[in-house]
């Protein structure tokens, strides 16, 4: 760093918090790469006087690795997500997010970052209350929406980014600032301009080659993985599952990638057959091993809200038993789960004998008994 520059402390990040509660100053933590040829372009940036003077001024200022597992972990527990790099963070001293924010490479729009940081106006914090006061600015929508993918908001962001969408015509789906809003700040793959990218991925060749069907990929995954979707209709699922399909995923892996989501959606909207009826399909179409049909054995023994897959699930573990070379332990188990499968269909007896075979077979292969030894005391 040349003399001058902000003064990044090498220390971990909880003393720099330290070190700026007794200065009484909000900190700026940089995360970056070395690898990343846009940060390596902001080193020089950073390193001048007239950046240095704002921030030494202002901040505690902290430099993070982005691929370091500790500043992976500091995120983690942070809630927070980074879309892109390098990304400006700014906090109090307690810790709490008051701007987040990347920025152009020159020293006025990165002391500008520092300002909006330093004004309580236009801090990130304050985003929610200009967009419920009815501020709609595109640049705003984007900085907000950005901000809610930071924070990992899913609700906020399909929100903020429809009111995006209304303002853009159709004919600017495919513009460079809605490609870098696809890439970096969209998070729902219904958000109109990301349905416009996924069923016109010519429209996004200049961009790449395959760069289009991965950002419509992310999308699609991002939705499928997100908090939201354990409370999707199945027919959600399947959409994202055909969609999948449609940019060039292979359907054998869409349709494992989807397979779990969709049997858990028909079982939160009280559809237990219909998700028997879905893994049956995908029994029989695809072999599984032992340790997947436990898996799935497991799931709807401790999930379904009624006993309408019960039958199915005995059949599942019927097959798994007969599968060569089991370990005693995947043998006691399928037994295990056989028996709860048994007794939520109401064949006690049948759960009874499947739980003293579980037991057995633990024994014999001189497994830790107790969980074998209660089913089995319980079902008497």
């Amino acid at each position: 760093m040349k003399l001058g520059g902000i003064a990044f402390m090498k220390e971990p990040i909880d003393t720099v918090f330290a070190r700026a509660r007794k200065a009484g100053k909000p900190v700026f933590v940089e995360i970056y790469s070395p690898d990343c040829h846009t940060c390596q372009s902001f080193m020089p940036i950073l390193a001048s006087k007239k950046v240095g003077d704002v921030y030494n001024q202002y901040f505690v200022s902290k430099k993070l690795d982005l691929m370091q597992k500790p500043t992976q972990e500091w995120l983690e527990r942070k809630k927070l997500y980074i879309p892109s790099i390098p990304m400006f963070l700014f906090f109090d001293a307690d810790g709490n997010l008051l701007h987040a924010t990347m920025t152009n490479n020159g020293p006025d729009e990165i002391n500008g970052r520092a300002a909006a940081a330093l004004d309580p106006r236009y801090r990130s914090q304050q985003y929610p209350d200009r967009f419920a006061a009815g501020e709609r600015g595109a640049d705003f929508l984007i900085e907000y929406g950005l901000f809610t993918k930071i924070i990992k908001d899913t609700t906020a962001n399909s929100r903020v980014m429809e009111e995006y969408a209304k303002q853009q015509p159709a004919t600017e789906y495919a513009n460079g600032t809605n490609w870098l809003v696809l890439q970096k700040v969209i998070m729902d793959y219904t958000n109109p301009i990301a349905q416009y990218l996924i069923n016109n991925q010519a429209a996004y060749k200049q961009y790449g080659e395959g760069t289009a069907r991965e950002v419509a990929e992310n999308l699609l995954l991002s939705s499928l993985y997100s908090p939201q979707a354990a409370r999707f209709a199945p027919e959600k699922i399947q959409q994202i599952r055909e969609q999948l399909v449609k940019i060039g995923v292979d359907p054998k892996i869409a349709n494992a990638r989807t397979l779990m989501q969709e049997i858990n959606a028909y079982i939160y909207h009280n559809k237990t057959n219909m998700a028997a009826a879905r893994m049956d399909k995908h029994v029989n179409e695809f072999p599984l091993s032992a340790p997947e049909f436990l898996y799935v054995a497991h799931f709807f023994n401790a999930n379904s809200k009624d006993g309408s897959d019960a039958p199915s699930t005995i059949k599942w573990l019927e097959k798994a038993l007969a599968l060569p070379k089991l370990e005693p332990a995947q043998k006691a188990d399928l037994y295990f789960e056989l028996a709860d499968a048994y007794k939520r269909a109401n064949q006690t007896q049948e759960a009874l004998k499947a739980a003293n075979s579980s037991l057995a077979v633990a024994q014999s292969a001189k497994l830790n008994t107790k969980k074998y030894a209660d089913q089995v005391d319980k079902l008497k």
